[in-house]
């Protein structure tokens, strides 16, 4: 097995799931070098994992126990029927066996398992990665060391780096030149809030009308909706995922994607989201997104990106880094975790730091890029080119889900103990 030192760039779920594993496999040194100086477990948007993927992690160790999450079963597809149908029209009940979570209290649940031998920096940005290579070692040693530069002009070698940076990964650019996510054509509006506030809807009974196990999708012409309750830190809450085209006005520009972080929200942007929920939503799920506060609604440019090569020499991408993906597969955070595990089996099965990387390459990179596939053929038929849902049957539905799948047997992420679709 490798012996050396590990810098693990980003300190969000991938990086903290990274950190543990190169420790428990014997890494010398582990460093994790996270650009923000914040509180990360003050992020709030909210995630699922599939529940096969969940029980897979956590009898791995990469998905510590006692997290909290909130269980989901059903996944009701409505549309708007009139308004004499507050909840909308029901066309379709799909099985969802899925658990949901708050990111920062997964993140926080990740942050608390990292062993204490791991160093932990906050504000350490990292502005470059560069491999340097021992022109008297062996072509095939991928370079001696990489060394990482930071933003206070410091430059420290190591003997691998692992790029968990997210969207704008430093470390994919040094080891992909000039890959960068492209531009699906259409945005996701996000936002969540205390479920108490249900209790001023429809009589208070917000159980009886959304049961607390049901995650709701609705439909409209040219997008969709996704809502449904996580666990928080101060008890339930209710997260949404809009998707649909964005303004044409300029309000929005694509070349970053997180253009209107949460607080950002711009009076233009929110008259937009408004007259979108009032004409295209049922009432009473209108009235639920419209209980959000500003500062905890925001809007995302949806983009997604695939590379030929997730590791080679002494680098290596996980999550995001790797593989940004359309949110419609619902296998972020198990795909982040489930890098963490193969990184893992490669490291124990490895005699050298070039062995490593190639065994990570080739379980991971397949992986991905039937990642980005899926979701694209799932963000074409929820957004780009939806059907006339309210002819939509329970049958034509599954019909039309099974078209979308094309052979993957679910979303949520591919099994890592059963070989994924050809």
């Amino acid at each position: 097995m490798p012996v050396g030192a590990v810098a693990v760039v980003g300190g969000s779920i991938a990086g903290c799931a990274f950190a543990s594993v190169a420790a428990r496999a014997g890494a010398d040194e582990v460093v994790v070098l996270e650009r923000t100086g914040g509180r990360l477990a003050d992020r709030g948007v909210g995630l699922c994992i599939h529940d096969d993927r969940a029980a897979e992690l956590a009898a791995l160790g990469t998905l510590p126990g006692g997290i909290a999450a909130h269980r989901l079963t059903r996944r009701r597809w409505v549309t708007r029927d009139g308004a004499a149908e507050p909840l909308g029209k029901l066309f379709w009940d799909q099985p969802f066996p899925f658990h949901s979570y708050h990111w920062g209290l997964l993140w926080q649940g990740l942050r608390e398992a990292t062993p204490a031998s791991v160093v932990y920096r906050q504000g350490a940005a990292v502005t470059a990665v560069s491999a340097v290579t021992d022109p008297a070692g062996p072509p095939a040693s991928g370079g001696d060391r990489a060394v990482v530069s930071t933003a206070d002009g410091s430059t420290a070698p190591y003997d691998l780096v692992v790029g968990a940076d997210g969207y704008r990964s430093v470390v994919r650019e040094a080891l992909s030149p000039g890959s960068h996510p492209h531009y699906a054509g259409y945005v996701c509006w996000r936002g969540n809030f205390d479920a108490r506030l249900l209790d001023g809807l429809a009589g208070g009974r917000p159980d009886e009308l959304w049961p607390p196990d049901s995650v709701t999708t609705v439909c409209f012409p040219g997008g969709s909706c996704v809502v449904y309750r996580i666990p928080g830190p101060e008890g339930t809450r209710v997260n949404w995922v809009l998707y649909a085209a964005p303004p044409q006005d300029g309000t929005l520009r694509f070349d970053d994607p997180t253009s209107f972080p949460p607080g950002s929200l711009t009076p233009e942007l929110a008259g937009r989201l408004a007259e979108l929920l009032d004409r295209e939503f049922p009432p009473y799920w209108a009235r639920v997104l419209g209980l959000t506060a500003p500062e905890d609604t925001f809007v995302q440019p949806i983009y997604d990106l695939q590379v030929e090569r997730t590791a080679a020499g002494r680098l290596l991408l996980a999550g995001d880094a790797a593989t940004v993906v359309r949110p419609h597969n619902t296998a972020g955070a198990a795909k982040a975790l489930q890098d963490a595990c193969a990184f893992e089996a490669a490291w124990r099965g490895a005699a050298s730091w070039p062995d490593l990387t190639r065994a990570y390459q080739a379980a991971r990179g397949p992986v991905g890029h039937d990642m980005v596939a899926l979701a694209r053929r799932l963000g074409r038929a929820q957004v780009e080119r939806t059907p006339d849902w309210p002819t939509l049957t329970p049958r034509t539905a599954a019909a039309w889900w099974q078209t979308q799948l094309g052979g993957a047997p679910t979303i949520g992420g591919q099994s890592l103990t059963r070989p994924g679709p050809p």
